[in-house]
């Protein structure tokens, strides 16, 4: 048996907190202790009830002063896309053309796409990230590589090949029945091996006939629990571009409720510009909304509207992006979520943040028995933060005098500085992870 005992502040959310006062939303514990065996925990409590329970041969994690948290779950991500971040200049259908398209090509080659994937879980990990949903290329090397690099590390990932048959280079098109072909064979290569989780994902309407559309509806009625993925209402444009495609349609959310792909393990992303009906129909179906803050404010796509989704009965949860987003941080992206609403007058709690990056976003992908929380049973995926690891943030703290304002301080000025330890099914990750070491490069050419 494998047996660790960590301690320190221990926080975990057991509802979805109804205000900034609500402590019974979650649990927080002074001097607390998860108390883990071979990957799952075995118990959560005060340091001296879990010693007792665990006996004085345990090994200790002391983590203290920092709080411990369940790692961080990211719902809305695309890994080819790790190297396009920070590409300057435009809005979605230029910059996928101008951008994204160019750097996805790459991964028809197995070796760049191992390497991407590498570097990709790490960089999740360094951010406190433990569980991420992503797309990969067209290419079923790229998913390969993903899923490979994944259970190196023991974590719990979903993710699939993007499906697409036009309006994209040849190189990053399939057809139909190749879509269909591919997407089963990897489906029943990856999913359920391990922690992995496969998605079902035609990119968007705009790069999918009718007919992959078709295909897309008998591979998610063949394999009803794997997840699927797509984008929705990101862009204006992109918004008369696939209804013009789709002219039966009522709106752009009925195209993909025409071909039987909205039901509860369908995760949409963005969801800006969206009609009232087109959220009740999400509500009706269970279909998730993913709130993107970086993404669509990188891209000056919009904002999303949470308090529609809320009154609706619409779900949603949080996302970073990669690359249209600007940061693999969860901190940074519920900072930015924080300013997107506050704009349209609507309140983020730094409780609700922190639920929605923990507990929420596992509620999001029916795995919150699994991880998301610190309960007994789950998987052992834990972060450590620390919320005064820059001197700013430092100096700050000496005038907090509530949880909620150390939240709120970690999630306004934090960043992977902060996350101290990370712990995927018990074992720890940050700190066997160097950094990797400068590389030589080209001159660059003043523009």
């Amino acid at each position: 048996m494998n047996e660790v005992l960590i301690r320190g502040r221990v926080l975990t959310f057991l509802t979805e907190p109804q205000g900034i006062d609500d402590a019974a939303s979650y649990r927080y514990i002074e001097d607390g202790a998860v108390f883990v065996r071979d990957g799952k925990i075995v118990e959560v409590g005060l340091y001296g009830d879990i010693l007792k329970l665990a006996g004085a041969d345990i090994r200790i994690k002391d983590h203290r002063p920092n709080l411990i948290l369940p790692g961080f779950i990211d719902t809305h991500l695309h890994f080819p896309q790790t190297q396009a971040i920070a590409s300057y200049g435009a809005q979605l259908l230029e910059w996928l053309n101008t951008y994204i398209f160019v750097e996805e090509q790459k991964f028809a080659r197995a070796a760049h796409a191992a390497e991407v994937a590498d570097r990709f879980m790490d960089e999740l990990l360094s951010n406190g990230t433990t569980t991420a949903v992503a797309y990969c290329s067209v290419h079923p090397e790229s998913v390969d590589a993903y899923f490979t690099a994944a259970e190196a590390r023991g974590m719990c990932m979903i993710g699939g090949k993007v499906m697409m048959d036009r309006n994209a280079p040849d190189a990053l098109r399939d057809t139909a029945q190749q879509g269909y072909d591919e997407t089963k064979r990897l489906i029943e290569k990856w999913h359920g091996r391990g922690r992995a989780h496969y998605a079902i994902s035609p990119r968007f309407a705009i790069t999918s006939t009718p007919e992959q559309m078709e295909m897309s509806r008998v591979l998610v009625a063949e394999h009803p629990d794997c997840y699927v993925q797509t984008h929705l209402s990101e862009n204006r444009d992109e918004i008369a571009f696939a209804t013009s495609l789709y002219p039966e349609a009522k709106d752009y959310t009925d195209i993909y409720a025409r071909y039987g792909l909205l039901n509860n393990r369908m995760l949409l992303g963005h969801c800006i510009h969206m009609s009232e009906r087109e959220v009740s129909v999400l509500a009706e179906t269970g279909a998730l909304g993913v709130f993107c803050p970086t993404s669509n404010l990188f891209l000056g796509s919009g904002l999303f509207n949470a308090a529609r989704f809320d009154e609706l009965g619409a779900r949603w949860s949080v996302a970073t992006d990669v690359g249209a987003g600007t940061s693999f941080s969860m901190l940074e992206t519920m900072d930015e979520a924080y300013k997107v609403l506050h704009l349209q007058g609507q309140r983020l709690t730094p409780f609700n943040s922190f639920y929605r990056m923990t507990r929420g976003n596992a509620l999001a992908l029916g795995l919150e028995r699994q991880i998301g929380s610190l309960q007994a049973g789950a998987d052992a995926d834990i972060v450590m933060l620390d919320s005064s690891a820059k001197s700013a943030m430092e100096f700050r703290m000496r005038t907090a005098t509530s949880l909620a304002e150390e939240l709120f301080i970690l999630q306004t000025m934090g960043d992977d500085r902060c996350i101290t330890e990370v712990y995927v099914a018990g074992k720890a990750m940050k700190t066997k992870n160097k950094k990797p070491g400068a590389v030589a490069r080209q001159p660059l050419q003043l523009a």
